[in-house]
């Protein structure tokens, strides 16, 4: 078998969900869109990059899990997660607003209804 042969074409992770229809919503009103919508099932895209949300919840899984976005724009991320009043309307753990974190990256920390830890990170700079 060739390495070219071996190329990934997509990489996705399951995401667990506690109340998958929350969930959902809540995703979309991060930014994310309803690329399927299944009965135990969903697929969650932004441009060239998606996820899959289960109907499934294990509590030490989900507490456990981690993702990461890296953004090239942190400061207009944390201005949109602010405004969206997370835990107000889906009573999800206050937000971390950006810092720069010990490893070099500036960070903000975002939990979904399920417990997820979502790290929003900044593309480092090049320079």
């Amino acid at each position: 078998m060739s390495a070219s042969s071996l190329a990934l074409a997509n990489l996705r992770a399951f995401i667990p969900s506690s109340d998958f229809e929350l969930s959902k919503r809540f995703y979309c009103d991060l930014g994310f869109n309803l690329g399927y919508d299944g009965e135990d099932i969903a697929i969650l895209e932004m441009g060239n990059h998606s996820f899959l949300l289960q109907k499934y919840y294990d509590e030490a899984w989900a507490k456990n899990c981690m993702m990461q976005i890296i953004v090239n724009d942190l400061d207009s991320w944390w201005q949109h997660i602010d405004a969206l009043k997370l835990p107000e309307k889906y009573d999800v753990l206050h937000p971390s607003a950006p810092k720069l974190q010990p490893w070099g990256m500036r960070v903000a920390y975002l939990h979904d209804p399920a417990g997820v830890l979502w790290h929003i990170s900044e593309q480092p700079s090049l320079s």
